[in-house]
């Protein structure tokens, strides 16, 4: 079975309230079993429109990637990000 991956694009203009976000999130990352493996850190916009922060996170199945980005705990941290930047999230099944 491939892997899902949630690929998610940031724009952060409150630190403070994205942390609050990020710690709130983690509760649907762990029911979920996400694995971050791209968090921020450098990056360089090669073509196109880009974001300075992008984060990639692994799970098991495209199915347990859906359900963290629908879940009832992801959507309470959604409320904590409201007024902090912008998001874009994507999720993709592996090959």
């Amino acid at each position: 079975m491939p892997k899902g991956y949630v690929i998610a694009h940031a724009t952060v203009t409150d630190p403070d309230k994205w942390a609050s976000y990020v710690a709130k999130s983690k509760i649907a990352l762990d029911k979920y079993s996400g694995t971050p493996i791209v968090r921020g850190g450098r990056s360089e916009i090669i073509e196109g429109n880009g974001t300075a922060r992008n984060v990639i996170i692994e799970f098991a199945s495209y199915d347990d990637a859906v359900g963290y980005a629908k879940s009832p705990e992801y959507a309470q941290a959604k409320k904590l990000r409201e007024g902090a930047g912008s998001l874009d999230i994507t999720v993709v099944e592996g090959v």
